[in-house]
C-alpha cells in the first residue's frame, strides 16, 4: 500500500484554505468578508495627531513669537533613526509658560506640537497635567508607579500643564525632582505651563528642580488676561 504524496502547500495558501473552509461551514461569502479585512487607509501624521489630543485643542495654532522658535529649535534639532527614515524630534530645548489662568499657556503648548507635525518631523508625545501625573503615580496595588514615572520621564516630547496647580509636599517635590531630573540629563524637550509666577517656583519646587528649570527652558509670561473669561464676556 504507497501514501499519496502531496506536494507541501506554503503557509500563506495552507492559512487561506483553512480559512476557506471554516466561512464556507458558516455560509459566509469569502468576497464580502475580505471587503471586511482589507487594510485601513493610511493615516496622516496630522489625523494622528489629532486622534491623541482634546478635542478644545485638536485646532490650536501656536502664534507666540517665542513658542514658533522653540518649534523651530525642536525641528531643526530632529534627527533620522536610520538611513531613508523620517527625522524624528530626539532632544532639544523646553519651555516654561507661566500666566494667570486662562492667559493661552495650554492651548500655545498643543499648537506648538501641532506646528511641529506640520514641519514634517515625526513626533512621540504625552501630555499631562501635574495634577493627574502625582494621581496616576501614587502608590497603590495593581500599579507600576516607577515603570510609568520613567515612561512619562522619557517620552520624546512632553506637555505637563499646571504645574504648582496641586498640593505642594515632600512627596509631590521628590516625583517633579525626579521627573524634571530625567528630562534635564537627557534634553528632552518639554513644554511646562504654570499659573505660578516665576518668582514663585522656587518656593514650590524646591532648589533642586528650579535651578534644572532655570537652565534647561526658555521662560515666557503671558499677559495678565484670562482670555477664557473675556470671550465668555464677548
Amino acid at each position: 500500500m504507497h501514501a499519496r504524496h502531496r506536494e507541501p502547500q506554503p503557509l500563506g495558501e495552507i492559512a487561506r484554505d483553512r480559512m476557506a473552509r471554516i466561512l464556507a461551514a458558516r455560509n459566509i461569502d469569502p468576497a464580502a468578508f475580505a471587503a471586511l479585512t482589507d487594510e485601513p487607509e493610511p493615516v496622516s501624521p496630522l489625523e494622528a495627531l489629532s486622534a491623541g489630543t482634546p478635542p478644545r485643542y485638536r485646532a490650536a495654532v501656536a502664534d507666540h513669537p517665542t513658542v514658533l522658535n522653540w518649534v523651530r529649535e525642536v525641528a531643526d534639532a530632529a534627527v533620522a533613526p536610520g538611513r531613508g527614515a523620517r527625522r524624528q524630534v530626539a532632544t532639544g530645548p523646553s519651555l516654561l509658560m507661566a500666566g494667570v489662568v486662562g492667559a493661552g499657556k495650554t492651548y500655545q503648548a498643543y499648537g506648538a506640537v501641532r506646528a511641529l507635525v506640520q514641519s514634517g518631523v515625526g513626533v512621540r508625545w504625552r501630555a499631562t497635567t501635574a495634577a493627574d501625573l502625582y494621581a496616576d503615580l501614587r502608590p497603590r496595588p495593581g500599579i507600576d508607579s516607577e515603570r510609568e514615572l520613567a515612561a512619562v520621564g522619557r517620552c520624546p516630547l512632553l506637555i505637563l500643564d499646571d504645574l504648582g496647580a496641586a498640593k505642594a509636599s515632600e512627596w509631590v517635590e521628590e516625583v517633579t525632582y525626579r521627573l524634571i531630573n530625567r528630562r534635564y540629563n537627557y534634553e528632552l524637550p518639554t513644554l511646562i505651563t504654570t499659573n505660578l509666577a516665576i518668582r514663585d517656583l522656587r518656593s514650590y519646587l524646591g532648589d533642586r528642580v528650579a535651578s534644572r528649570l532655570a537652565q534647561m527652558t526658555t521662560r515666557v509670561e503671558f499677559e495678565p488676561v484670562d482670555l477664557r473669561r473675556r470671550s465668555a464676556a464677548a
